[in-house]
């Protein structure tokens, strides 16, 4: 199934935008994960399925390859996981936690790698401006909504 780029600026912005709205209700209420972070994982997870079923008789088959590539994918994104954790402090002294955002961008970048590996050219470049608008504008929205670092 080929997605055309405004189906693909669709799901990709939309993803990224209920991460947003998702992540202001949490940046509102003071916790630790916010819209950057949440952006981030809405846009990977989007980012991995737009890619994934771009490939020519993926989606319509349940062959051995489509079950293989699904498989690679999932450990993928799993283990990617890991090393996304390592960057996560959490400080309970001052009941803080930092590094979400790095984690959700290890993952992202994870997602970038995948569509990459894909081949799905379009996906990852309407993903790159929406992984950059994340993290350059909205910190700055965020440094000005609630005075952050």
């Amino acid at each position: 199934m080929m997605l055309g780029t405004n189906e693909l600026l669709l799901r990709l912005g939309a993803a990224t935008f209920a991460g947003l709205i998702v992540g202001l209700n949490r940046d509102l209420r003071n916790r630790p994960i916010g819209m950057r972070t949440l952006s981030l994982v809405a846009l990977g997870s989007a980012i991995v399925v737009v890619s994934t079923i771009q490939i020519p008789g993926i989606a319509e088959n349940s062959n051995a390859a489509s079950r293989v590539v699904q498989g690679i994918i999932q450990g993928l994104m799993a283990g990617i996981g890991f090393i996304g954790a390592g960057v996560i402090l959490r400080d309970s002294n001052a009941q803080r936690v930092k590094g979400l955002t790095s984690a959700a961008t290890v993952w992202v970048t994870a997602a970038l790698g995948i569509a990459c590996g894909l081949g799905a050219w379009r996906t990852v470049a309407i993903a790159l401006v929406l992984t950059f608008f994340v993290l350059l504008g909205l910190h700055w929205i965020e440094h000005v909504m609630f005075e952050e670092d």
